[in-house]
């Protein structure tokens, strides 16, 4: 039958309706048009590139950029749209700056997060997740986002950084707001009563671990600060933020989108219940067939680049989309298919480059964990709704669940 191309007009990106079930139109993105052209939800003009090739190479390309000033001319910056002088720390976070900055932040920061460090945290993380499934009791009707998956990587990451425990839902709150926010001025608006907590709460942790130095990351990042040089005021708040939101983000819609592809695919379920030692493979099969992010952050173009034929002009805004890559037929045999034993499976879900996340060990290891123990604990876990009635988080880049309602029965 035929089938007009794909309009960019048709895709709806962001929306609920259309991330329901965003993957037959980008299978046909990467058939009909793999680099396309489309107007944001906040009227941005956007290029999306899909294919894994294109998008492997894109992450690593020295000509993309994440920080705009340096694609846009002075002019062009002028004409950019107002930004609240409060956001303005945010974009010293790690994920918005180019060399030599990035490296400079990343350093400070990423010794917290070696895989040896990692894996110290596997007991802990183990003991959160047996306390969660302890406390829903036998038999009960719970939201698995809510009641299990979001306290786990709250908790650990407010440990880390020394937050106290019991904040966690404030700083949630927050950063759904903020993180489901467009940049146009009206996003920004609405957004700037959490931006305003958020960073009031972050100024004030600062100040008790300047007075009151512990063994956490907020002391290790407020002495690295005092020292000069290697951390601003605005790159401490900024990095305190990015690591509270991304530090949990991640993870919670990893074992969200996780947990509701097993149980859609009760074949690959009982493959994982019946063999543990699967579990490090299957946290990367789930990654690529469903993962936390649908694209990677935003760059742009800092001179013309060429990309399939479609010419992407300087200055111009460009998302990678991860969750298309991932189910690229030129990359994965059977994509659309969960294989729980894949094998190669060189997915792109936690990105490429000197951007790859900072937190895909720590990921890694409270999806598996989270995960098994689930699965162990509850044999006979299901959905307590269809799945047809559940509802995405809007926004470009995280892929997640509003909620997941599920029965335990223990």
């Amino acid at each position: 039958m035929f089938r007009p191309p794909l309009g960019a007009n048709e895709l709806r990106l962001g929306t609920r309706a259309f991330k329901a079930d965003p993957y037959p139109a980008y299978a046909r993105l990467r058939n009909e048009k793999p680099v396309l052209r489309v107007t944001l939800p906040d009227r941005r003009i956007a290029w999306l590139v899909t294919r894994f090739e294109d998008v492997a190479s894109l992450l690593r390309d020295p000509r993309f950029v994440k920080d705009k000033k340096n694609a846009l001319t002075p002019e062009e910056l002028g004409r950019e749209p107002w930004m609240p002088r409060m956001f303005r720390p945010l974009t010293r976070n790690m994920l918005d700056v180019d060399a030599p900055d990035h490296g400079r932040l990343r350093g400070i920061v990423q010794k917290g997060f070696t895989p040896r460090l990692v894996e110290g945290m596997a007991e802990r993380i183990q003991a959160v997740a047996d306390r969660l499934l302890d406390g829903i009791g036998s038999g009960g009707r719970f939201d698995l986002i809510r009641d299990y998956a979001l306290p786990i990587p709250t908790t650990i990451i407010a440990e880390m950084l020394g937050v106290p425990t019991e904040d966690q839902n404030r700083f949630h709150r927050w950063s759904r707001v903020i993180v489901a926010a467009d940049p146009s001025g009206s996003g920004m608006v609405r957004a700037v009563p959490s931006v305003m907590k958020f960073l009031r709460y972050i100024r004030r942790l600062i100040e008790r671990r300047r007075a009151d130095p512990r063994d956490d990351l907020i002391s290790a990042l407020v002495q690295a600060e005092e020292e000069g040089q290697r951390l601003n005021s605005d790159e401490l708040v900024a990095m305190i933020f990015l690591l509270l939101v991304a530090g949990h983000e991640t993870t919670v819609n990893l074992i969200g989108n996780g947990t509701l592809a097993l149980l859609e695919n009760p074949d690959q379920l009982e493959f994982l219940r019946a063999d543990a030692d699967l579990g490090p493979k299957a946290i990367e099969e789930l990654l690529r067939f469903d993962g936390p992010l649908e694209f990677a952050t935003e760059r742009y173009a800092r001179e013309g680049v060429e990309i399939r034929g479609a010419t992407i002009p300087r200055g111009d805004l460009v998302y990678a989309v991860l969750a298309s890559a991932n189910r690229d037929e030129r990359q994965f045999p059977d994509p659309d298919v969960l294989n729980l034993s894949r094998d190669p499976n060189r997915h792109l879900a936690f990105g490429l480059g000197v951007h790859f996340c900072l937190g895909a060990p720590l990921a890694r290891l409270e999806g598996r964990i989270a995960l098994t123990t689930l699965l162990r604990r509850a044999p006979d876990l299901c959905l307590a709704a269809p799945s047809t009635t559940l509802r995405r988080r809007p926004g470009l880049v995280l892929r997640g669940l509003e909620s997941l309602p599920v029965l335990l029965r223990k």
